[in-house]
């Protein structure tokens, strides 16, 4: 372990916060990847400007195939497990956390953070910061859920840097699914849907109710931000999965990990992903001859398997994977990415 690693360890292990974000990324995608644990063999932190700094590390082969790893969220970091997706034989991967969260500082849920320079404009420079300062020329871009959006903005705006994408949980941060995960789906969670909604000022609950948690976590009432954040990771683990056998696992999280990532989601959720609405399909065009696998579970009701569908019908190079045991997560889903990440480690001579 490098003594900078030591360091912020033991500097978060005060709050439980850098142990709960590693659980949380390998429990929920990791576990069933293929590969055996990884150590890094280079990490830093990298100033990407506005005050943010955000760490990245790199593993496997220093002559292998470039990927990058981007994670859900926005806000879950990364994790230790999600370096066991890439050969390490093959692959030269890059996982690191975005701004606001992990062990990228300062945390989104720091009293004085400024969440205006946290958008996705900013996460897409990032993304080209941290290729430049790696000297990577084009690389794999592999993607979770958030991560899925963030890949194809990024793709879309700079299609010359991406050999092939591998995407799992997949989105493209549309208007209409934030409404139906924070509105349309009380129909079927109508209960803890309640539990939801009633923390919002009645005022607000028939408005944008993303927007309104955002207002609530950003309270300067601790107890409210805590009890905002709280009840927001209980209605996520309420409706990410209809799989039998699913188990929650953010709703039991350390709270502090809880804030930096509902104060995360609902910021952008807030703000529409900060994408004009149906953005990627509107550039999808600019994509459409980059090879990339496509996996989505059918029990995923959180997120509709109609996105992953349309997009594949509009992207020639594209191949859709859909599993019969899988929600948003688990099933048989990590195994299913990384197979889609080895079948991209040789499109670079290829392409």
């Amino acid at each position: 372990m490098t003594l900078f690693l030591f360091v912020v360890l033991v500097l978060d292990v005060r709050a439980g916060l850098v142990e709960t974000w590693f659980r949380l990324g390998s429990d929920r995608m990791a576990g069933m990847a293929s590969y055996p644990s990884i150590e890094p063999y280079d990490s830093g932190q990298l100033d990407v400007g506005d005050g943010h700094s955000i760490y990245w590390e790199t593993v496997g082969s220093r002559e292998g195939t470039p990927a990058v790893w981007l994670h859900g969220g926005p806000g879950g970091g990364s994790a230790p497990g999600h370096r066991r997706h890439f050969d390490p034989s093959r692959y030269r991967a890059v996982i690191f956390d975005q701004r606001g969260c992990g062990r990228s500082r300062p945390l989104a849920s720091d009293p004085d953070a400024d969440l205006s320079t946290n958008t996705t404009d900013h996460l897409v420079r990032d993304l080209e910061r941290l290729r430049i300062h790696l000297g990577i020329d084009r690389w794999v871009v592999v993607g979770v859920s958030w991560g899925v959006t963030l890949g194809l903005v990024y793709a879309e705006r700079h299609p010359e840097r991406v050999l092939g994408m591998a995407f799992a949980a997949v989105g493209a941060g549309r208007w209409q699914t934030m409404q139906w995960i924070t509105r349309d789906m009380g129909r079927i969670f109508p209960r803890e849907w309640d539990h939801f909604a009633e923390l919002v000022p009645e005022a607000e609950r028939g408005g944008d109710l993303a927007a309104a948690y955002a207002r609530l976590l950003a309270s300067p009432d601790p107890a409210l931000r805590e009890e905002a954040s709280r009840r927001w990771c209980e209605w996520e683990d309420t409706h990410v999965s209809l799989a039998p056998g699913h188990r929650p696992d953010v709703s039991v999280a350390d709270p502090a990990w809880q804030q930096v990532f509902a104060r995360l989601v609902t910021h952008y959720w807030g703000h529409r992903s900060f994408l004009a609405d149906n953005e990627v399909m509107a550039n999808l065009h600019r994509i459409s001859h980059i090879p990339a696998v496509l996996i989505h579970g059918r029990y995923d009701v959180s997120g509709p398997l109609d996105t992953a569908w349309e997009l594949h019908k509009a992207w020639p190079a594209s191949r859709l994977v859909v599993l019969d045991d899988a929600g948003h997560f688990t099933g048989s889903m990590g195994r299913e990415l990384t197979a889609a990440i080895d079948s991209l480690s040789c499109v670079e001579t290829s392409s």
